[in-house]
């Protein structure tokens, strides 16, 4: 589940430190700068108009000489201004005699420019028409440019003067660039819109574990009396969607106090410094409004090992790694001020940052049991009208694997299907569609050839038939071949109840079905297709997992080959490489692996040539309806093995698998496109 549980108005937002919605507002000396430039250049521009005179050419102005109608005429080197006695009219070039009409405005005043061959004897012949004349030397605009160099000139001083007064001030906590340092941690108040243990749905074990921290934060003393320490930092760790926001804000919500909310990724900036004074800043807020939560997103962007990956570190981020370390330590025992902290990449992290008296305590966030999807599932219904028939049970046992953001986002599928069919409630089938567009991917446009669709019929077909005979598969519940989402067909399984821990035996079913899909082709149409890519793909992944982690090999023993997670640096990694097993021992694993793949690929072929009737009757159906459910399975070639409890359970080794290995739901596909 996210921040995005609520379905209301967001809260609102306060700035982490209050007293600067108080501050006087100062003026920014770049837009003082920009305002006297512009005055500057609008007065040079007011002045030239102001000196316009109109202009005439040198022809109409001896022809208005030879006619006797100058009055007088100021020469400035080649320039020449000059009043007409009578005006006269300019000489027009328009076409139209709408256009002389309307550009015709008598001249009084004139500007002309005068030829370098106009020389004495047209000043005699001025002065023999009797037209006043005066002489002034060339305007000189050097004196101007100099003034108006010299006054930007001081201007840009005068800016780089304050830049530098400001950026000094800054360093005391002040200055035009003090926002730079400034925490921008957001804060919630718990009046804005309170969240609590209650709106988080799913998480049980998770609200136990975060109990502790709401009653020392509603009440220190009780634990200071005896000489206990709260932890000063948890850590929330958790796949992406499980709800690790929302049990932050729950636990300030349930102690009444401030929220200040960060990501990891906003200490990071260009100048280095910035970040190291962002945490300064963030953690002298939070003391100053204590008792309060302080909470890091995405620790782990700001959190990672130090001196990891190629040429070094990144110097902004271990400065403020660094900072937050300081920060922490510097906290007292009796302070009330909990720092937590969330990360889907714990493996990451500095062990520093992880070391008691900073994040003390790690509490996992793990995807929702089958308890929780359903509790899940009604927190996200109770403002979707719904009919009788929607069964939250059904659609939690259906939806294993899936997070709360996942629940959400499906309810809400749900929802839209449901508005875009003009029903009035959301029903049951509503969410069947959701729930098959969210696990295998919306529906595709493509129109397949009659021969690849009975190529994918018989894939598909091959992976139900073994799904429903083999011993220890997961119950197949839906099988199509119409194209979804990057597969051009699906086999969806679905587990009879969660699963944490896989035997021997589940995993070399697992393997007989994922590769059942490429024998069945083979049988039918004798060669293989770029179908099956993906198969191969799982199907090795498991069988090196095998081999090289839970020790199911005879030939190997018990001993784990997995290469050496703790570096998941690509530099550190190859700065401390050492070798694990011998180039003999990779050969030998090999071996290993080809032989449980070929081993179940064996299985698939046999098993499929004793019910060659069963295949070829699912893969028909397939071709006529598209679409078969358990239902219609059964009724084609009966109940499936693992329909009833099996003699012995689904025994075998104790092995945890990860996450991609016991997630249940899995589109078996055939798969991407080549």
């Amino acid at each position: 589940m996210t921040d995005q549980d609520k379905q209301s108005k967001p809260p609102k937002k306060s700035s982490t430190t209050p007293s600067e919605e108080h501050a006087p507002k100062r003026g920014n000396p770049l837009q003082w700068f920009v305002l006297l430039l512009l005055g500057f250049l609008s007065m040079l521009f007011l002045v030239s108009a102001w000196a316009t005179n109109d202009i005439v050419s040198y022809s109409q102005l001896q022809q208005e000489l030879e006619a006797g109608n100058i009055a007088k005429v100021t020469i400035s080197g080649r320039q020449l201004v000059g009043e007409f006695k009578e005006p006269v009219q300019p000489v027009t070039t328009s076409t139209t005699e709408a256009q002389r009409e309307a550009e015709i405005k008598p001249i009084k005043r004139f500007l002309c420019t005068l030829p370098l061959q106009a020389g004495e004897e047209w000043l005699q012949n001025l002065e023999a028409n009797g037209v006043e004349i005066k002489a002034e030397d060339p305007a000189a605009y050097d004196d101007l440019f100099f003034f108006a160099s010299l006054a930007g000139l001081v201007l840009i001083v005068l800016f780089v003067w304050t830049m530098l007064r400001r950026t000094r001030d800054q360093m005391m906590g002040g200055g035009m660039l003090g926002n730079v340092t400034k925490s921008p941690a957001r804060r919630y108040d718990s009046e804005d819109q309170p969240v609590t243990f209650d709106d988080v749905a799913g998480l049980s074990g998770v609200k136990k574990d975060l109990e502790e921290i709401v009653l020392f934060l509603k009440d220190a003393e009780k634990f200071h009396r005896l000489g206990a320490e709260i932890p000063k930092g948890v850590l929330l760790m958790g796949p992406p969607g499980t709800g690790k926001t929302l049990l932050a804000r729950a636990v300030a919500g349930e102690a009444g106090v401030p929220f200040f909310s960060i990501n990891g990724s906003e200490f990071i900036q260009l100048f280095v410094g910035v970040g190291a004074g962002r945490v300064r800043d963030m953690f002298k807020t939070a003391q100053d409004n204590a008792p309060a939560i302080l909470f890091i997103d995405e620790i782990d962007a700001v959190g990672r090992q130090r001196g990891a990956g190629l040429g070094g570190g990144h110097d902004e981020r271990e400065q403020t790694l660094n900072q937050i370390l300081s920060e922490m330590d510097g906290f007292s025992p009796t302070s009330t001020v909990i720092v937590l902290a969330a990360t889907n990449r714990p493996d990451v992290l500095d062990p520093a940052l992880l070391r008691p008296g900073r994040f003390d305590r790690h509490i996992m966030v793990d995807r929702p049991t089958i308890e929780g999807r359903q509790a899940l599932f009604e927190l996200h219904s109770m403002k979707v009208p719904i009919t009788e028939d929607v069964d939250f049970v059904k659609l939690a046992r259906a939806t294993v694997g899936l997070t709360g953001a996942d629940i959400r986002n499906l309810v809400n599928e749900a929802a839209l299907w449901a508005t875009r069919q003009d029903k009035d409630k959301v029903e049951m089938e509503d969410f069947e569609y959701a729930r098959d567009k969210v696990l295998m991917g919306a529906k595709r446009e493509e129109v397949l050839s009659d021969h690849e669709k009975e190529i994918t019929a018989y894939h598909e077909a091959g992976h139900a038939v073994l799904a429903w005979l083999v011993p220890g598969s997961d119950l197949v519940h839906k099988v199509t071949i119409v194209p979804r989402g990057r597969a051009l067909g699906v086999t969806q399984l679905v587990p009879e109840e969660d699963r944490y821990n896989l035997g021997q035996r589940d995993m070399l079913a697992q393997l007989t079905m994922a590769l059942g899909g490429r024998t069945a082709e083979k049988m039918q149409f004798d060669e293989f297709s770029a179908g099956a890519e993906n198969d191969l793909k799982r199907a090795t992944a498991l069988a090196r997992r095998m081999v090289t982690r839970w020790g199911m090999s005879e030939r190997l023993g018990p001993v784990a080959y997995g290469h050496d997670e703790e570096q998941p640096f690509l530099g550190r990694e190859m700065a401390h490489e050492h070798r694990i097993f011998s180039e003999r021992t990779a050969q030998v694993i090999d071996e290993e692996i080809a032989k449980i793949l070929h081993s179940a690929a064996d299985r698939a072929q046999r098993i499929l040539t004793e019910n060659r009737d069963k295949l070829k009757a699912v893969a028909e159906a397939l071709l006529e309806k598209e679409i078969l459910d358990t239902d219609e399975i059964e009724t084609l070639i009966g109940p499936s093995v693992n329909s009833v409890e099996i003699p012995g359970g689904r025994g075998g080794l104790d092995v945890t698998t990860d996450v991609a290995t016991s997630r249940a739901v899995r589109n078996n596909g055939t798969n991407e496109k080549s």
